[in-house]
């Protein structure tokens, strides 16, 4: 029977997702899959970029973690392609690849003042507070008032990180560098300002409900801003999440406020305009305000401006506007979308004409699609690619070395510190330790360094966690 060796670059939910698909189909072929992930630990944004709060999120943990002790995959993480291994590597070793990178930068804001002191990428905030390896351990928390820009679910739990109390997010795997750095912020008002109005939001009712549960914090919506035009009255009628989302506004619009110690304000029909800088005299500019223009609905189911410029006096500002994918050594990158260019996964050439697809090189997962959609869209994303992928059998590479044995032998003569599933495993347990000790779910490790040793240390016989 014929042999697929598959390497996948990426161990999020997009690449597992696409591991568990191949070798649960019927396809005439024997399949074996490595998973090459430049972090110690794997399922990307699940973990990376997900708020420590969302405890529903361990549910596709759990999915993820049932593929992965299948045995049938292996993984090798802390191994970053375009430096530990190459392209070339791959074509010598594998008949195809997948590329299941994500999208983990921050999308760009072209206002001015953007890139003023105490202005911030929404994603590196992210992976701040889910402590991930290769961010500063400290965040800079002095502001009082904090502006956040954007009107999906990454902007809701920014605003609700800052203004959530720390000691509240304690049962959570909250990193301690990051509790003591939220213990210490004396922020009082987070503002959050998105161009649409309330029945044009990205986020779902229940990170919108999340919000309105937060001790000690008064939610703060503005009349104004729900003088409905015929357009949202059909999206409320029509649209049971809109439904939804205009009755918890509805809830908030008549509770009592004022009693909180931390106050989060929803700011609707702001189109961004301007992060406004300081003024003061021998001192270098840092943010300082946050200067808007108010919109209107236009009739068409999007907005335009009225003309009228309002000013929020902040001292910091995130932007949570999308997220953007980065580019591959030898692949072919979208720099408008921050894709890889493909139809339907296969990856295309764009300097050929027609723009030929590229043999054995595939995408799935944001890298492929864009930062659009949830989970559940990743499943039928990598079904797609798959689907492609089983087709092109004739299309394939030809390995020169395509042994299993090859792989961990290439990194080790490269000096490469790799972990695998075991690794993964005992770092796991030993992050759940740490909490159960204290009372708590779990507590992440941050250095990369003390990760790579905890999933190798040497076992009780003597075997170290790497094979």
């Amino acid at each position: 029977m014929p042999k697929l060796r598959l390497a996948i670059v990426g161990a999020g939910p997009a690449g597992i997702y696409a591991a568990d698909i191949l070798l649960k189909q019927e396809h005439g072929f024997d399949v074996s899959i490595d998973l090459f992930e430049q972090l110690p630990a794997p399922y990307g944004l699940v973990r990376y970029g997900v708020a420590p709060d969302h405890p529903r999120i361990k549910g596709i943990v759990n999915a993820l973690r049932e593929v992965l002790d299948t045995g049938d995959i292996r993984i090798f993480g802390n191994v970053l392609y375009g430096r530990d291994i190459t392209l070339e590597d791959l074509k010598r070793h594998y008949h195809a690849v997948i590329f299941a990178t994500g999208a983990v930068r921050d999308a760009s804001l072209d206002i001015p003042g953007i890139d003023l002191p105490g202005s911030y990428g929404a994603a590196d905030f992210v992976s701040w507070y889910d402590g991930h390896p290769d961010y500063p351990r400290e965040w800079p928390l002095e502001a009082k008032e904090v502006a956040v820009i954007g009107n999906g679910n990454v902007a809701l739990d920014v605003a609700r990180i800052l203004s959530k109390h720390a000691d509240d997010l304690l049962p959570t795997e909250i990193p301690d560098n990051v509790y003591a750095g939220l213990k210490a912020s004396p922020v009082t008002d987070v503002h959050v300002f998105g161009r649409r109005g309330p029945m044009q939001v990205k986020f779902t009712p229940l990170e919108l409900r999340e919000l309105g549960e937060l001790n000690d914090v008064d939610m703060i919506v503005y009349d104004e801003d729900f003088q409905y035009d015929e357009g949202a009255r059909n999206a409320i009628a029509s649209n049971k999440q809109i439904m939804v989302i205009d009755k918890i506004f509805a809830k908030w619009r008549d509770r009592p406020v004022g009693t909180a110690s931390r106050r989060l304000h929803l700011h609707f029909y702001a189109n961004p305009v301007e992060v406004l800088p300081s003024t003061g005299s021998g001192q270098a500019a840092r943010v300082a305000g946050f200067r808007y223009e108010r919109t209107e609905p236009d009739g068409a189911g999007g907005v335009r401006g009225t003309g009228e410029f309002r000013e929020v006096p902040v001292q910091a500002v995130y932007r949570a506007v999308g997220y953007f994918g980065s580019a591959l050594d030898g692949i072919p990158f979208d720099e408008v979308h921050g894709v890889i260019p493909n139809h339907e996964g296969q990856v295309l050439d764009p300097t050929q004409p027609g723009h030929k697809v590229l043999p054995g090189v595939y995408a799935t997962g944001w890298i492929k699609r864009g930062p659009v959609g949830l989970i559940g869209h990743t499943k039928s994303d990598a079904m797609e690619t798959i689907r492609h992928l089983v087709q092109d059998q004739g299309n394939w590479w030809t390995p020169s070395e395509p042994d299993e044995a090859t792989i961990p032998e290439l990194l080790r003569s490269r000096g490469v510190e790799y972990t695998n599933l075991d690794g993964w495993r005992a770092l796991d347990e030993h992050e759940l330790g740490l909490g159960a000790a204290v009372g708590r779910t779990r507590i992440k490790v941050v250095p990369r360094d003390d990760m790579v040793a905890i999933s190798n240390r040497v076992s009780a016989t003597g075997a170290t966690a790497v094979q």
